[in-house]
């Protein structure tokens, strides 16, 4: 089974959020996989350089985290995954990974992602999509899949128009949404409605 979290913007919850998800279906047994894209040294996760490119000539970096920690990958692990890896592409350019994807997805029963991108290349079982009213920037990729999504996770901060309303107006009227207050992400709504989502335990 493959579960994606995505959101229109960066640092928005997308780890607490799976994390959170690792933490509440434990039993799952998840390998969870960060997706990160980076260009002219800055990465769609940070302001700066963060020393997340591959190696020069090389199409995209695979490492695997073994420790639970701080680092993002190291959260999943902390939160009871059973595996963590780390993908880093160059911006546009996760086509190049594509192989790479369909190796760990038949490689493990069930697969939690944090990208946004990844669901051009696959289609997941669940695509959770976290969106921030009060946040004005929106990725083109998020945009491109907020068609997708099965159901958006709102922060909860007391906007009820989203300062992007003219550019994504209406694609999310159709689907459940569910609104969260940081700095709990999983809300008793959203963890229902995933475990109505999630094919039975093998």
């Amino acid at each position: 089974m493959l579960v994606v979290v995505g959101g229109h913007s960066r640092n928005l919850g997308k780890t607490s959020l799976v994390a959170g998800l690792i933490r509440k279906f434990r039993g799952r047994n998840w390998t969870a996989v960060k997706i990160t894209q980076y260009g002219h040294h800055v990465c769609d996760n940070h302001d700066t350089h963060c020393g997340c490119e591959a190696e020069p000539g090389a199409p995209f970096a695979l490492t695997e985290e073994y420790e639970p920690g701080n680092t993002d990958s190291a959260r999943f692990l902390a939160a009871g995954a059973g595996r963590a890896l780390w993908l880093r592409t160059p911006a546009g350019q996760l086509p190049l990974a594509a192989g790479t994807i369909q190796k760990i997805l038949h490689q493990n029963e069930n697969v939690i992602m944090e990208s946004n991108s990844v669901v051009e290349l696959v289609r997941p079982d669940l695509f959770l999509m976290m969106l921030d009213f009060g946040c004005a920037d929106f990725k083109p990729s998020s945009l491109r899949f907020m068609d997708r999504a099965d159901a958006f996770v709102v922060l909860d901060r007391g906007i009820n128009i989203p300062l992007w309303d003219d550019l994504a107006c209406g694609r999310w009227d159709l689907q459940p949404r569910f609104p969260v207050k940081p700095p709990r992400y999983l809300s008793p709504a959203v963890a229902e409605f995933v475990s109505s989502r999630l094919s039975p335990p093998a």
